[in-house]
C-alpha cells in the first residue's frame, strides 16, 4: 500500500523499495473550466546541483524541454485538461543515469495561461502527486494536496534528494504566484 504524505513529510524511496532504479512521477486533478477554458495543469522537475540550482538550463525538464541532456527525465505528454482516471501528466526518471552533479529534483506543478485565463489553484479540485516505481507500477507514495490555494498559479510540490546513494521524497506544497517563468528565474 502507498505511503500517504502530509506536508512536509519526507520518506525515504530507497527504503520503501530497496530495489528502486527508476521512478515515474505523477500528477493527476480533477477536470474543471473556468472562464471558458479547461484549468491545465502542467508538470516540470528541476534537476538541481548542490548549490540549489539547476545544473545548466537543459536540466529544466517540461513540456517545451520533455529530457534531459544525461537521458534521466523524460516528459512524454502534456495533458491538458485532466480528464480520465489516474495521471493526467507524468515524468520518468531513471535514478541511475542522472547526472552525479545532480543531487535534487525539484517536482513543480504550474497553470497554464493562468493568468490571461484567470485561473488559480482555488479552482483545481483532487490534486495528487503519485512517485511510482516505473518497472513494476506499484505506487510508492503519494500527497494529495488538501490546501485551498486561491490566486496562487505555481506550485513546488515534492522534492527528492540524493542520500549517500538513496533518495528522499519530502512533500512540499509550496504555492506561488508567476506561472513557470518565476520558478524557472528561482531555480537559475
Amino acid at each position: 500500500m502507498a505511503i500517504q504524505l502530509q506536508k512536509k513529510e519526507t520518506v525515504s524511496l530507497t527504503k520503501v523499495d530497496s530495489g528502486l532504479q527508476r521512478i515515474v512521477a505523477g500528477l493527476g486533478w480533477d477536470p474543471a473550466t473556468v472562464n471558458g477554458h479547461p484549468v491545465d495543469l502542467d508538470l516540470s522537475v528541476f534537476m538541481m546541483g548542490a548549490g540549489g540550482k539547476l545544473v545548466s538550463d537543459e536540466f529544466f525538464v517540461f513540456y517545451n524541454n520533455p529530457s534531459s541532456p544525461d537521458g534521466a527525465a523524460f516528459y512524454p505528454v502534456d495533458s491538458s485538461a485532466g480528464e480520465g482516471d489516474g495521471d493526467d501528466e507524468v515524468i520518468r526518471v531513471d535514478l541511475l543515469r542522472a547526472d552525479p552533479r545532480v543531487e535534487f529534483l525539484y517536482f513543480a506543478v504550474t497553470i497554464d495561461r493562468s493568468e490571461e485565463r484567470a485561473h488559480h489553484f482555488g479552482h483545481v479540485q483532487n490534486a495528487c502527486i503519485r512517485i511510482l516505481n516505473a518497472d513494476t507500477n506499484q505506487v510508492l507514495c503519494e500527497y494529495r494536496l488538501n490546501e485551498h490555494f486561491s490566486g496562487e498559479d505555481s506550485l513546488l510540490i515534492a522534492t527528492m534528494a540524493r542520500n549517500e546513494g538513496a533518495w528522499d521524497l519530502e512533500a512540499v506544497g509550496q504555492a506561488f504566484m508567476g506561472g513557470l517563468g518565476t520558478l524557472a528565474e528561482m531555480y537559475q
